[in-house]
């Protein structure tokens, strides 16, 4: 039995070992925050921009096609544009107050950390 638990310890020796080898090259290869930050904001800038030409390309399209539906050329696309262009403001807004909040979360908790 004795032989049993030297055995048994030396594997738990090696194994706490190994562990903190392979912790210490997961820290190593982590990769950078800066990097990420940089990339999630150019991601949110193109986000945005897609939600407001989005809301603009769908008032165009169902205003235009009122109006070629109804015979009135110009009212319906002027009207469903400028609609287009609010929802699109709107959402692009909302993301905005999403990330903020993603933002502040990030800060309050890096604060707590000290």
């Amino acid at each position: 039995m004795g032989a049993f638990e030297v055995s048994t310890r030396n594997e738990n020796d090696q194994l706490s070992e190994l562990d903190k080898r392979i912790k210490a090259v997961k820290e190593a290869h982590a990769p950078k925050d800066h990097m990420d930050e940089h990339y999630s904001q150019a991601q949110l800038a193109w986000r945005m921009v897609i939600e407001l030409v989005a809301g603009l390309g769908l008032g165009f399209g169902i205003g235009y096609g009122l109006d070629w539906a109804f015979g009135t050329l110009p009212i319906f696309m002027v009207l469903f544009t400028f609609m287009g262009l609010a929802a699109g403001v709107k959402t692009m807004l909302r993301s905005a107050q999403e990330i903020q909040k993603t933002q502040e979360a990030a800060q309050a908790a890096k604060d707590e950390k000290g």
